[in-house]
């Protein structure tokens, strides 16, 4: 950030009285910009016993295949963030249910949250940001080929819920640390 939004002068990182971190401040108006991570909605999306997957058209991880899942919007729920995503990438009509996990990626200031889901029915396909999209059998799963660690984590516990016979909600923080991932379970 280079300039305020509210009065268009410049800005300098410092630490504002009262804060414990440092801000983009206002030199002008004063005004603190804070930065909070960001929100990515999703949802594990299940049709007799298939998991509903989706290979990213688009940069991070283009090629890969992932849940569907992405940024929340504003003036929106999580669980509407989530079925829109489903809709958005898979074409695919879902009936969002409990919560699946929450994963803090801290390097990249974001937070994962998944749900189980219900595929309403099989009329999926290719939104504009898969190059396909695919109902998977667990023994088929292209693990190999998984875009991100917060799907890999959040679909390992929903299939491990599902041979046990529950619904528990799983946390893990993701952060890298000298080159190498970090991550921890809560």
């Amino acid at each position: 950030m280079k300039f305020c939004s509210n009065c268009g002068a410049a800005v300098e990182r410092l630490i504002p009285d009262g804060d414990h971190l440092p801000r983009y401040v206002c030199t002008a108006c004063k005004t603190i910009h804070y930065e909070n991570p960001r929100i990515i909605a999703g949802c594990v999306p299940e049709w007799q016993g298939k998991i509903l997957l989706c290979k990213r058209a688009i940069e991070p991880r283009r090629g890969y295949w992932t849940i569907p899942a992405g940024f929340m919007e504003n003036g929106e729920a999580l669980q509407d963030g989530a079925a829109r995503e489903a809709m958005e990438e898979a074409l695919a009509n879902v009936e969002i249910g409990s919560l699946l996990a929450i994963v803090n990626v801290i390097r990249a200031h974001q937070v994962h949250i998944m749900f189980r889901a219900r595929l309403l029915d099989t009329n999926f396909g290719v939104g504009p940001e898969s190059l396909e999209v695919q109902l998977y059998d667990e023994a088929d799963i292209p693990w190999q080929d998984m875009a991100f660690l917060s799907v890999d984590f959040a679909l390992r516990r929903y299939l491990d819920d599902r041979r046990a016979g529950r619904e528990d909600a799983h946390f893990r923080d993701i952060d890298w640390q000298d080159g190498k991932v970090i991550t921890r379970d809560r």
